[in-house]
């Protein structure tokens, strides 16, 4: 079993303006002259943690993290409610990775992440595969339109409980809510099909904007329940993995990921699987948990098929948060592009 390497710190850390008023926080952890390495965090806007540091060897990685726009240590913070999201957008991130790529001096590095990290991997990776050295990527997402329709709806065919409080908490969106804000708004399509969606997401992005604070507090609430119950059957993991974050975390956490599904990611359906010939001759290792009811295993088999230096790795009894042979697979790979 291979262990995760001792916690480490940075040994080098800033703020790098990206423009539009957004200063990006980042910092490099390990070896200075070491394999460079970017981490990319998931939510999307969950921030990155020093729990990523410990996957790579600090002797042989020159490791870089950084917080997407508007969470962790970047600003303005998205849990504020007078942060402007218009210029929070998948293009955008895509252009600071690339920006701070540029900023560090680096000319290629891995690239490391997953669930929503992999779909921001993936679009730079297919942008720019002339700076990508490798890719690992645990919990594979391209978040397209019918990914979204499956975490938010599809999926609730098996908590069926769970879902009705999440789409009963998208009805105050639609000012048609009762007293009790537990009646669907007549306006809202929250039958089965793929319009219910974008509806759905959509009303809790105008929650996450409302200027009543017990609003905003309320929707982040239901928004973090309802993932924690689709994550509630994997045995691995912290239960209560958005329940359990810093309240202003969690608040950023709901306001950019409604915010960026409730536009597709702003990414052409099918684009990044279509497109994933660009990644030839990028060496790339998949694992994928066969229990992950948030993102079915399905797009990463589509994934591997559709990239030729694919890799995928199935992990039968780990799902969307992992497990011990998952983190296995991803140090071991880790550890061998180490030295090339």
């Amino acid at each position: 079993m291979a262990e995760q390497y001792p916690p480490i710190e940075p040994y080098d850390e800033g703020i790098l303006d990206v423009g539009d008023g957004n200063l990006v926080h980042w910092e490099a952890c390990g070896n200075p002259r070491g394999k460079p390495a970017l981490v990319v965090h998931g939510g999307p806007g969950s921030g990155c943690g020093p729990g990523a540091r410990r996957y790579f060897d600090p002797e042989h990685y020159r490791v870089v993290l950084f917080d997407q726009r508007g969470c962790g240590r970047s600003t303005p913070h998205a849990a504020r409610p007078a942060t402007d999201m218009r210029h929070n957008t998948t293009a955008h991130l895509l252009a600071d990775m690339e920006q701070l790529r540029q900023h560090l001096g680096i000319e290629r590095w891995l690239l490391f992440g997953g669930s929503w990290g992999s779909t921001l991997i993936l679009a730079y990776a297919e942008r720019h595969p002339e700076r990508v050295s490798e890719i690992v990527i645990p919990s594979v997402t391209t978040t397209r339109r019918s990914e979204i329709d499956w975490l938010y709806r599809g999926v609730g065919r098996f908590f069926p409980e769970a879902w009705e409080r999440f789409a009963a908490g998208a009805a105050g969106a639609a000012g048609a809510a009762p007293a009790d804000g537990r009646q669907l708004a007549p306006d809202l399509h929250l039958a089965p099909g793929p319009a219910a969606v974008p509806d759905v997401v959509a009303a809790y992005a105008r929650l996450m904007d409302d200027p009543d604070p017990a609003v905003r507090e309320r929707a982040t609430a239901d928004w973090c329940a309802w993932e924690d119950a689709v994550l509630s059957l994997e045995p691995y993991g912290s239960p209560n993995p958005y329940g359990d974050r810093p309240s202003e975390a969690r608040k950023a956490l709901v306001r950019i990921c409604s915010h960026y599904f409730a536009h597709g990611a702003w990414l052409e359906e099918g684009a990044l699987l279509r497109d994933a010939g660009r990644l030839a001759g990028i060496p790339g290792v998949l694992v994928h948990g066969r229990q992950d009811m948030g993102g079915p295993l399905h797009t990463a088999w589509e994934l591997a098929r559709a990239w030729p230096d694919a890799h995928l790795t199935v992990i039968d009894e780990a799902g969307h948060k992992g497990s011990e042979a998952s983190r296995d697979v991803v140090i071991g790979a880790l550890d061998r592009f180490a030295g090339t």
